[in-house]
């Protein structure tokens, strides 16, 4: 479970977080959304202790994340961020081992479970023929796939995401967000992730939280938070709301 409570964060005196609370359960897929600039980035990096918070408090399994020793803390919580730029002289192979650093031993070598569970992620991700290749040879969107495995090679019980859909194709983007819908279902995992396409929100969380200006303005189900009235308010466009065939989510259409 990880619950985020009063969190505010601040950026050279400049107040980017005002007051967030947020909770997202065990076996919960949770989507951050909203406009450019509305502090989604920011807050996944603020969960994850990359960024210091002002106020409030963010507890992981009941323990404060500021508490943590860093070890721990990797072995709590699992990021896959935006685009970065990996080390081109790594391979693929050992990009995900690295995510298998904070279970190494004191010599830092990897066991036979480690290269295990990597190997499981490429498979997981479909990068299995990848493994060999290093970093600057392969494309955008498979290093994204080789950041998710990375990211579930580390085994943690909380997955946080910013972007993870991007540089992908379509069938990539419902092939890595249906592996990760699974991976919550079957594990049990706690995942926060923002997204910027409002359909694959609606498909693929569970809840939706809106961010506009720092703070969370709406959260609920995709039905109750992804409405005509709410969207048109935070994004200023006017859109058009119809029902999934199959599924009866709701799917977002632009008006012109």
């Amino acid at each position: 479970m990880l619950e985020i409570n009063n969190l505010s964060v601040f950026y050279d005196a400049r107040q980017v977080l005002e007051n967030v609370s947020l909770t997202v359960n065990s076996g919960e897929i949770v989507a951050l959304i909203g406009p450019n600039g509305a502090g989604k980035s920011t807050l996944i990096r603020a969960v994850s202790g990359t960024l210091p918070i002002k106020r409030g408090q963010v507890k992981a399994n009941g323990q404060e994340i500021t508490t943590l020793a860093p070890i721990y803390r990797a072995r709590t919580l699992a990021v896959v961020p935006q685009a970065v730029h990996l080390p081109p002289a790594f391979t693929v192979w050992d990009t995900v081992l690295l995510g298998r650093a904070p279970y190494l031993n004191f010599l830092g070598q990897t066991s036979a479970r480690d290269e295990a569970l990597a190997r499981q992620a490429l498979e997981q991700v479909h990068a299995l023929e990848l493994a060999e290749k290093r970093i600057d040879e392969i494309s955008g969107g498979e290093q994204q796939r080789v950041l998710l495995a990375r990211a579930l090679a580390q085994d943690t019980p909380i997955l946080l995401m910013d972007e993870p859909t991007a540089h992908l194709d379509l069938r990539h983007q419902l092939e890595l967000l249906q592996l990760v819908k699974k991976q919550a279902r079957e594990k049990q995992l706690t995942v926060l992730l923002v997204l910027h396409d409002l359909n694959l929100a609606a498909l693929f969380a569970d809840r939706i939280a809106i961010m506009q200006n720092g703070v969370v303005c709406v959260a609920g189900a995709p039905a109750e938070a992804l409405t005509a009235e709410i969207l048109n308010s935070i994004y200023h466009v006017p859109v058009h709301i119809v029902r999934h065939p199959e599924t009866d989510a709701p799917l977002i259409i632009p008006g012109l």
